[in-house]
């Protein structure tokens, strides 16, 4: 089924607007609430992903954080530059580079779970507990292929 059509299409009422407008405020307040730790909000998906083992290597991370891999490897590098993980190379596999936290970086990411809920608590204040369920079922339909 067909939502929109050349005939009612508008920009600034279309959902592709308002899920761009509610990531861009959601990075502004996380940004803004991680700003003591001198991560940003992208480079907490990868310390946290790391830290709970659910993406190991720069590819893992990219698929999974829906960024592009030349973006993904400069985040990688400021994130080593910082002292937060480290690289090494497959045995395995030489092409195939793993991701490790260094202590600094997991006692960051240990922090992320007291500051990231504050930021998406304040966010969904107004919801009831059923509608943000619904909301969550329904930006996981959306993302379905």
């Amino acid at each position: 089924m067909d939502h929109y059509t050349p005939e009612n299409f508008n920009l600034t009422r279309s959902v592709g607007f308002a899920i761009n407008k509610a990531r861009n405020v959601l990075i502004t307040e996380m940004d803004a609430a991680l700003k003591d730790l001198d991560i940003t909000s992208q480079q907490m998906g990868i310390l946290m992903s790391l830290r709970d083992s659910v993406a190991t290597t720069p590819f893992e991370l990219s698929k999974l954080l829906g960024i592009d891999t030349g973006l993904m490897t400069r985040m990688l590098d400021k994130l080593e530059t910082k002292g937060l993980l480290e690289r090494s190379r497959s045995i395995e596999d030489r092409r195939v580079v793993n991701l490790k936290l260094t202590k600094a970086g997991e006692a960051v990411a240990g922090r992320l779970p007291e500051i990231a809920p504050v930021v998406l608590n304040g966010r969904l204040r107004k919801f009831t507990k059923t509608e943000f369920q619904e909301l969550r079922r329904l930006l996981y339909k959306f993302l379905e292929d």
